[in-house]
């Protein structure tokens, strides 16, 4: 390895870890947080839910797999979860820059600086992840001696407009037509459906469903605060006036609520992992799922209509909701699950029965 530039993470509270780089040598700012996953980095990295965060995985040691071959099935990137890498920066304690696997093609160095992403090794990950449980998280910048720059608070852009299609765009030939309501959606949620036999068609955030023939709408994970995506709380109101089956995931699963008329609140670190447990409500079933947000739903300001669907074990915080009598629900973890659990895929498959028993009722 050649030799590696010294480089700052700077905390807004004026804590300092010095690293090393091994990505791409400029100074960025945004929201650092922490995940917990001990594989799946390429899938991670583009994740589009981690729009303006920079990312600190507590697992020690990051890149020896490398990174995989840029490969298309069906116009979906067959090994990542969207077209780039989305997160604005990556920070880890050591680097492996040789790597082995059968399908790697380049290193993670390469790729970030491919991206034009930065990336840190050798600092103290344990001793940061300490930081942003105590004081969640936080505002932080990764700054280069020659390059210095300000603080930038991501949430307070709408990162769901920056995240989602910019145009329309339809996947596969199935008989179940599902209008995805894009809000940065992962690619292994497109896959869950072209695998149940669906036409998946692709609208950007803000897309009026109006004038769309369709069975059932879905709406995907994404980045950022879901009080700033009120055009697509008002998109969701609409669909919900003509009771076709709906069900969302992450993001989804907020602005479902708000459709519904219930709020939102930010957690104080998020979850970020591959092992966190949720509970079926009123059940002694506990799934083990996969997980990135940094807001929920509030279940007291839920209306008499709907319940409650899982529960996270560990704070008890929302982990899904359900309409009493139509066919609505959602989901705050990704049942998706790539990478991670695959324990409540089934989900998908109650979507289209949804759709199926729609139909039949039509």
């Amino acid at each position: 390895m050649t030799q590696a530039k010294k480089v700052s993470l700077v905390l807004e509270d004026g804590t300092r870890f010095e690293g090393k780089s091994f990505g791409y040598d400029q100074s960025i700012a945004g929201e650092v947080v922490f995940y917990t996953a001990m594989t799946g980095y390429p899938e991670s990295l583009t994740d589009p839910s981690y729009t303006g965060q920079i990312l600190v995985s507590t697992y020690p040691m990051i890149g020896n797999y490398g990174v995989p071959k840029n490969m298309q099935n069906d116009g979906i990137h067959a090994h990542y979860e969207s077209h780039k890498v989305h997160i604005s920066g990556l920070i880890i304690s050591d680097y492996s820059s040789e790597y082995s696997h059968w399908n790697a093609e380049k290193s993670l160095g390469e790729w970030l600086k491919e991206s034009k992403v930065p990336g840190l090794y050798g600092i103290d990950t344990r001793a940061l992840t300490k930081i942003l449980r105590v004081k969640g998280s936080m505002l932080g910048k990764i700054e280069f001696e020659d390059e210095p720059i300000d603080f930038y608070d991501p949430n307070k852009e709408n990162l769901v407009a920056v995240a989602s299609t910019k145009t329309k765009e339809v996947y596969g030939n199935g008989e179940y037509k599902v209008a995805l309501i894009d809000c940065g959606v992962k690619n292994n949620i497109i896959r869950c459906l072209l695998e149940r036999n669906t036409t998946v068609i692709r609208v950007p955030w803000d897309y009026d469903l109006s004038d769309e023939e369709f069975d059932g709408v879905f709406i995907s994970n994404g980045p950022g605060d879901p009080a700033r995506c009120d055009e697509t709380v008002k998109n969701i109101q609409k669909v919900m006036d003509d009771e076709k089956p709906i069900m969302g995931i992450c993001l989804g699963n907020q602005l479902l609520a708000r459709a519904a008329g219930a709020e939102t609140y930010k957690l104080k670190f998020g979850h970020r992992s591959h092992n966190q447990p949720v509970l079926l409500n009123g059940t002694d079933r506990c799934f083990i799922t996969s997980q990135n947000h940094g807001y929920v739903i509030d279940p007291k300001t839920l209306s008499a209509d709907w319940e409650v669907l899982f529960t996270n074990v560990n704070d008890n915080t929302n982990e899904g909701i359900k309409h009493k009598t139509k066919p609505f629900f959602s989901t705050q973890f990704h049942p998706e699950a790539s990478s991670g659990p695959v324990d409540t895929e089934y989900l998908f498959d109650e979507f289209i029965q949804n759709i199926v028993e729609f139909k039949q009722k039509a």
